[in-house]
């Protein structure tokens, strides 16, 4: 900023000299205070959500003990090693488990860890005993709804550069112009020697 306050009266600094730079003002300040206050809205609406998703889930979402009827024979082997098919493949069960309304469900699981038949293992059910994920926790909220400030913030942030960007290649493209218009006014013989000029 210095460097504009002391380029402010050059005679050589051009009138789109002084409107990039008072683009170049308002960008920062909108980055600054528009892209941080729009990220923290959204972050804070967005936390505000996942809280009451978080509220709900552990309102309709029950951990269940299930008890292994038996393994699920294995697949053939699979050529690559990283595939997580393979992997769960020796943990998958049929299992049976009662909902909490009380109806009894037999179906096929992915156990958390290599069992056996007869084994029991806990897992996470909705009221009328359909598997569901675990439900989200209040500090995956928080994390999610930082990521999601964080992003929108960024977002804007960029928007406003781009849109700064804009202005300034516009800015160019008149300097340029006028550049042009400069020449011709010149005349090609400009700098000749005996031309006049």
């Amino acid at each position: 900023m210095r460097g504009i306050w002391r380029w402010r009266r050059n005679p050589l600094w051009r009138r789109t000299d002084r409107i990039e730079a008072w683009v170049a003002l308002a960008a920062a300040v909108l980055v600054a205070l528009g892209a941080t206050s729009v990220g923290r809205l959204a972050g804070g609406a967005t936390h505000g959500a996942l809280l009451a998703t978080v509220r709900i889930q552990h309102q309709q979402r029950h951990l269940e003990w299930v008890t292994v009827d038996r393994l699920v024979s294995r697949a053939p082997l699979d050529p690559d090693p990283e595939t997580s098919s393979q992997r769960d493949a020796h943990r998958r069960v049929i299992a049976r488990w009662t909902a909490p309304n009380g109806s009894a469900h037999i179906g096929q699981l992915a156990a958390p860890r290599p069992v056996e038949t007869g084994e029991r293992f806990r897992i996470w059910t909705d009221d009328r005993g359909r598997v569901v994920p675990r439900p989200m926790d209040v500090s995956t909220a928080g994390t999610h709804a930082v990521l999601a400030g964080l992003g929108t913030a960024a977002g804007v942030g960029m928007m406003i550069e781009g849109a700064r960007r804009l202005v300034v290649w516009q800015l160019m493209v008149r300097r340029f112009r006028r550049w042009d218009e400069e020449w011709e006014r010149a005349g090609q013989d400009w700098g000749r020697a005996g031309a006049g000029s």
